[in-house]
């Protein structure tokens, strides 16, 4: 939203100037992006007389000129047809920045001729788009007068609207706002009704009142069109608006005055006499099309709002958004209706997004204008024109009737005190609110408050504090430290916090790359991963791949190797720390570690360098001792009950037979051919909540490194077990004979064959014996042998011969 400072001086008393302006305007909660004043590039500028204009020795087209300036008298070539002796125009001194070339004045020879400066036409200052020739001034200007002043330059604040303040959209409305704040006195004058000269020959039908809930309109005929007064220009095209013709300046200054769109129709041009609001239909080939005032043409969807003519047969504008070039007014138009309308804001928003057509009108209506104003605005039309253009008003007609305006509800201006601790009295409460239009009424701290007809944004008591506190300014707001908590010696994060901390750098340690993705994915990837809960789809996805909250947190990594192998870097390591969703409630949603292995080493002569599966195993099980789970104690279950594992190649880490802590393993090839992508991905999920408290509080310090000062010692083992024992349960075994001094149980080598009884297999362990009070003798070494041995034979196997 643009306007200038004399404009706002037409609604507000005020000698501020523009720095004081756009500050208040900040204070007050109105966003000021930028303050362009175009004096700034017009300050080298003044007014200049030619004495003597003769020909250029060396060049037809060139007129070599004898000029008074500010500098005093100086010689110029000028090349415009119209320099000529007596002329006034506008002079720039060498060193000069043109804006319209973009060049920077130097003293050269033209053609032989050493000019000592230039002389200006409009197009070279941007204040025309097109000129023909030097600027001819009026010749009673003095010479040395500033260009700046000479045009009435001034500056222009540009500031954000938000969303919620359409009000801030017209000059009356700011002016409003920086009076209550204490800039000045509001003095937009009253609208005064026009009286009708006779009944207006056109009739209004809402055939679609949801859409268009009110509309007005009259005829004035004997209208005589053509352009607008200078200042009504100079006001428009200072905030960036191309003048066209007086009728239509007047409906865009009153857009911009009042935020009150209009628009004018060349009543010549109307069939029939009944216009009608109406949603758009389908016609026998398809929808309608309308020829829009812009000169495209766009399909009208049965959504929109239109406004038509010929008994609502023909569409001749969209409701809100834009005018039909079939009713445009010209400069031969002599009569003339004017439409005042409110127009349902959602609907013309969504017009406007599906036509790809934001017109100024389109911008205000869909934020919702003032629903009081509609009647007032198309009086304070028809004055306008009257003054500009003459003709006779006919009565205003009227179809249908305003909203409703906000309800009034009950405050009590201690609220303001007790919400932000500014302290302005019960009185200064109210005097803030009645200056910003509100109805005040009541005793004591019974107050009933109404809203004014354009602040349908304010609905309860807490609004109100901020309209205050805005407008006593947020400077005055109490700066009150908080209490003084004491800090909790374990520390301000929990448990689980921690973990993921932990887990965040453990997995990064260990060679894996972090993620952050999205906590939803599309609803074909949820039902490849046990989703499909009809509960967990969005009303309102951000994105159409992107309806259901996720169940598992793997099809984003998928998707993300797959993005990186398409792009040439196929060998990954991938993991994500975020939440998955079994269901709607709250208590549905846990956090997991996730992580998929892309395996795709360089190629070499030794070959692949172990299976992958066991390496992602090794770092499930790292990351699991990093955070204190109880690994010694885990057990492992092979084969997942989650169709997303391959079977065979997948196993679950338990707690016991119901508490599953983690699943891992190679991924199907159905589900990854389903998502296009590579058949060997390896992956896990690890379930934060599921990993029990460790015994010992959790404290920010490790505790001390119990290390040994002794040598350890290895001894091999081979045992002999079933074909469907799992070596873990072998090796827990034997960890089991005796937990002080085996430090380490290691798998080195599986056999099945020749020397192996049939439907047996041989696990061979190298088991680390690390001494801790004095060395061991051959005696206690082979007392542990024997005690290792036993406890396997526990387990089932038995020590081969």
């Amino acid at each position: 939203m643009k306007f200038t400072l004399s404009w706002l001086r037409d609604h507000l008393e005020t000698d501020a100037d523009v720095a004081h302006v756009a500050e208040a305007m900040t204070n007050a909660g109105l966003e000021v992006e930028h303050v362009h004043d175009p004096s700034a590039k017009l300050a080298a500028f003044s007014v200049a007389k030619i004495v003597e204009a003769v020909q250029h020795p060396n060049a037809d087209r060139l007129r070599v000129c004898q000029v008074d300036t500010e500098d005093g008298r100086l010689e110029i070539v000028c090349g415009a047809p119209n320099a000529r002796a007596g002329l006034t125009t506008v002079y720039a001194p060498i060193g000069a920045y043109i804006p319209g070339t973009g060049i920077t004045l130097e003293p050269r020879p033209v053609r032989g001729v050493v000019s000592h400066g230039m002389l200006c036409s409009a197009k070279e200052l941007e204040l025309s788009e097109e000129s023909d020739g030097i600027l001819e001034l009026p010749g009673d200007l003095p010479v040395g007068a500033r260009v700046a002043e000479v045009f009435g330059a001034e500056p222009v604040i540009d500031f954000e609207v938000t969303p919620n303040r359409p009000d801030w959209l017209g000059v009356a409305g700011i002016a409003r706002d920086l009076a209550a704040a204490g800039l000045g006195r509001l003095k937009t004058p009253a609208v005064e009704a026009v009286p009708g000269r006779f009944p207006c020959p056109l009739a209004i039908r809402l055939d679609a009142p949801d859409a268009c809930p009110m509309f007005a309109g009259r005829l004035i005929r004997g209208v005589k069109n053509g352009p607008s007064p200078e200042w009504l220009q100079k006001r428009l095209r200072a905030v960036g608006l191309r003048p066209i013709s007086a009728l239509v300046d007047v409906t865009n200054y009153l857009s911009l005055d009042r935020c009150r769109p209009l628009h004018v129709y060349d009543a010549a041009k109307l069939v029939g006499t009944t216009i009608v609001a109406r949603q758009g239909q389908h016609a026998p080939h398809g929808d309608e099309r309308l020829i829009a005032l812009d000169g495209k043409t766009y399909d009208v969807g049965p959504q929109m709002c239109v406004i038509a003519d010929a008994d609502g047969e023909r569409p001749i504008g969209l409701g809100g958004v834009m005018g039909g070039e079939s009713t445009a007014v010209s400069d031969a138009t002599t009569e003339v209706f004017v439409e005042a309308a409110w127009f349902d804001p959602i609907r013309t928003a969504e017009t406007g997004r599906a036509l790809g057509l934001f017109s100024d009108a389109q911008y205000r209506f869909a934020r919702g204008v003032d629903p009081g104003f509609v009647v007032p605005g198309l009086e304070l039309a028809t004055r306008l024109i009257l003054e500009l253009c003459g003709g006779e008003p006919s009565e205003v007609v009227v179809a249908g009737a305003a909203p409703a305006p906000p309800t009034a509800f009950a405050f009590d201006p201690a609220y303001v005190h007790q919400l932000s601790g500014l302290s302005i009295g019960r009185e200064g409460v109210i005097e803030i609110l009645q200056r910003l239009g509100f109805e005040v009424a009541g005793h004591g701290a019974a107050l009933v408050v109404q809203p004014p007809t354009w602040r349908r944004d304010v609905e309860g008591p807490a609004d109100l504090v901020e309209e205050v506190a805005r407008i006593a300014g947020f400077a005055a707001l109490p700066s009150t430290p908080l209490p003084e908590v004491a800090p909790d010696p374990a520390g301000v994060l929990t448990l689980r916090q921690n973990r993921i901390r932990t887990a965040r750098r453990a997995m990064a340690a260990l060679g894996w790359q972090e993620t952050v993705g999205w906590s939803f994915t599309s609803r074909r990837n949820a039902e490849l991963f046990g989703g499909g809960d009809p509960a967990l789809v969005l009303a309102n996805p951000i994105a159409s791949e992107l309806d259901t909250m996720r169940p598992s947190a793997l099809p984003g990594l998928i998707e993300a190797c797959r993005r990186n192998a398409d792009r040439g870097f196929p060998d990954c390591a991938l993991f994500e720390i975020g939440p998955v969703f079994d269901g709607p409630k709250p208590a549905d949603q846990r956090t997991v570690i996730a992580a998929v292995l892309a395996p795709h080493p360089p190629r070499s002569w030794a070959g692949e360098a172990g299976d992958p599966l066991f390496q992602l195993k090794g770092d499930l099980v790292a990351l699991l001792e990093t955070l204190e789970a109880p690994t010694g104690a885990l057990q492992i279950v092979q084969g997942s009950t989650s169709s997303w594992w391959r079977p065979g190649r997948s196993a679950r880490l338990q707690l016991g037979p119901r508490t599953v802590i983690a699943e891992f393993g190679q991924l199907h090839p159905r589900v990854l051919k389903a998502m296009g992508a590579d058949e060997r991905l390896f992956g896990f999920e690890l379930f934060v909540e599921a990993i029990p408290e460790p015994k010992r509080k959790a404290t920010k310090t490790r505790p001390a490194a119990d290390l040994s000062p002794l040598m350890p010692l290895t001894r091999d083992f081979a045992f002999v077990t079933t074909a469907d024992m799992a070596a873990g349960e072998l090796v827990r075994a034997v960890q089991s004979a005796d937990k002080t001094l085996i430090e380490a149980v290691r798998v080195f080598d599986v056999y099945a064959g020749p020397g192996v009884p049939e439907g047996a297999k041989s696990v061979a362990v190298e088991v680390v014996i690390q001494p801790r009070d004095k060395t061991l003798t051959e005696a206690e070494i082979e007392a542990l042998s024997a005690r290792i041995v036993a406890a396997a034979g526990k387990a089932g196997a038995t020590l081969r011969g």
